[in-house]
């Protein structure tokens, strides 16, 4: 379990931290103190009984303003970001010390090398790549990074050398040794030429605010990558799209683009549907999707519905590239990059154990948080603008133009379903106006829509009983499944159980509902 205690600065706080935990008889596995203001520590999971004691204990110690069970440590969370961007990145990485020994390679570099991992580790660098004194070079009084070609084995690579510079406590930079990553000539040329030839797939989309625009600059440069990408945000933001485009900007382009939704997948057809099919071993009915997107990038789309079963199977072939068809022994390997996407939290869904956090640190070695419409309103009339010309053409109808009264309007409502929702709004405008003209706000059909409250009805009429009677019958029959008993549900609202009893009764929810 791990826990996370937020707190103000103090001396003597961690040692009190500890003396609580002491008291309990809990032993502190691993401790994390890098983020201001907070303290994480991973425990041997308590019983439920310690667990009631123990937070109230910690949330009393002077200076702690709040504890909470969290899903995973930052330092976990960078040393498996780490561990899989070295494992995923094409190119090889190897890492030396002031010694001119390697400490670090990853998969890729181990294949070059021709050697597993310990058989490099604190062995010269020079025994292994020839055309380059990194001795010489990490002795001078002033190391800068290199590019130059060595040699590995007969083959030839361009080395590109980077100083490891860690701050000290006055400021300054004290180097302790560096990272090396090699291309062969073929790579070169293959980036070269994409670069050259190849427009970006970012281009189709419109960026007006800076949030996208800073948004945009980001995924750019993780399309270039090959670790996994996980991309977040509600219903209708376009992840799907901001996925397209970073295949289109990939090396990867002119491959498969697979797109899987999770969510729709039959449990009874899913795995073989992905992972393909056979009814002996050796004797093939189906080739998997996973399989047919061989060089390509497979999207995982609402990945958070995706059941444990599959999630294990996701898990290996995010790990070693390998997976069984099913019904078959043999091994398959594949070379996709995995991009995901879901509208829930995942970490939250970790803490619940409705999704596997080992996979959960897979998939998020690189993220994309999409913003909803409403965080981005310098896009929204530019976006219905392009709508708008993209179904005139297609329906063979006029241009139409956004009346200013329109303009205002759609810049200032809440949008809840998003681009998708503003996309279907200006398609139902353009496909159902019979008048020429400016396009009006009614003429969008809009729902009234209000935060915190959602959709409500404009025609409305009745008293504001009714009106409150409502509301209260709606939120009783949405919170009964998760507190179906009186008292759960009472305790939750801070009300009595009697009267939450009568009012079940009162809208006929629940029990009393199926015995009347």
């Amino acid at each position: 379990m791990r826990i996370r205690v937020s707190c103000q600065d103090r001396i003597g706080l961690a040692r009190e931290i500890l003396e609580v935990l002491e008291k309990y008889n809990i032993n502190v596995n691993a401790i994390d103190a890098a983020s201001e203001g907070f303290v994480y520590m991973q425990l041997p999971a308590p019983s439920f009984e310690q667990l009631q004691e123990l937070m109230p204990m910690l949330r009393k110690i002077p200076n702690v303003t709040d504890v909470r069970t969290v899903p995973y440590m930052p330092s976990e969370r960078e040393h498996y970001a780490m561990e899989v961007l070295l494992k995923t990145l094409p190119d090889p990485i190897l890492s030396i010390d002031l010694k001119g020994n390697l400490n670090t390679a990853n998969v890729s570099a181990l294949a070059v090398l021709g050697c597993e991992l310990d058989e490099v580790i604190d062995q010269p660098a020079a025994n292994f790549i020839h055309g380059f004194s990194f001795l010489r070079w990490l002795s001078a009084d002033e190391v800068l990074p290199q590019a130059t070609k060595v040699n590995i084995h007969g083959n030839q690579f361009l080395a590109e050398v980077l100083p490891i510079d860690l701050p000290d406590d006055e400021g300054t930079s004290i180097l302790a040794g560096a990272m090396v990553q090699l291309k062969s000539p073929a790579r070169v040329g293959k980036q070269f030429k994409a670069l050259r030839k190849r427009s970006s797939g970012f281009e189709t989309m419109i960026a007006e605010s800076e949030r996208m625009q800073q948004l945009l600059e980001e995924a750019s440069r993780m399309a270039q990558l090959d670790a996994p990408l996980l991309i977040l945000g509600e219903t209708g933001t376009g992840k799907e799209q901001m996925a397209r485009a970073c295949h289109q900007d990939s090396l990867r382009h002119d491959k498969s683009f697979v797109v899987i939704n999770c969510a729709s997948l039959p449990d009874d057809v899913a795995e073989s549907e992905l992972f393909g099919l056979a009814s002996s071993p050796g004797e093939v009915v189906k080739r998997g999707v996973i399989e047919q997107a061989n060089g390509g990038t497979v999207f995982l789309d609402e990945v958070a519905d995706m059941t444990p079963a599959l999630q294990v199977k996701l898990l290996r072939l995010i790990q070693d590239g390998h997976f069984r068809r099913v019904g078959d022994d043999a091994e398959i390997k594949v070379d996709i990059r995995i991009i995901c996407a879901s509208q829930k939290d995942l970490s939250e869904l970790c803490q619940k154990g409705e999704f596997r956090e080992d996979l959960y640190y897979r998939i998020n070695v690189l993220n994309l948080h999409l913003p909803p419409l409403r965080d981005r309103k310098a896009d929204i009339v530019p976006l219905a603008e392009l709508f708008m010309e993209h179904y005139s053409e297609q329906l063979s109808t006029p241009l139409r133009q956004l009346s200013s009264e329109c303009r205002d309007y759609i810049k200032n409502y809440a949008w809840p379903g998003n681009v998708r929702q503003l996309k279907n709004a200006i398609f139902r405008a353009v496909s159902m106006a019979e008048e020429r003209g400016d396009l009006s706000p009614e003429q969008l059909r809009l729902p009234a829509w209000s935060e915190g409250f959602g959709y409500f009805d404009q025609e409305f009429e009745g008293s504001l009983d009714q009106a409150v009677k409502q509301f209260e019958a709606n939120l009783l029959r949405r919170l009964y499944p998760a507190y179906p008993s009186t008292r759960q549900l009472a305790r939750k609202l801070g009300v009595s159980h009697t009267a939450i009893a009568n009012k079940l009764r009162e809208y006929r929810i629940g029990k009393q509902r199926q015995t009347s």
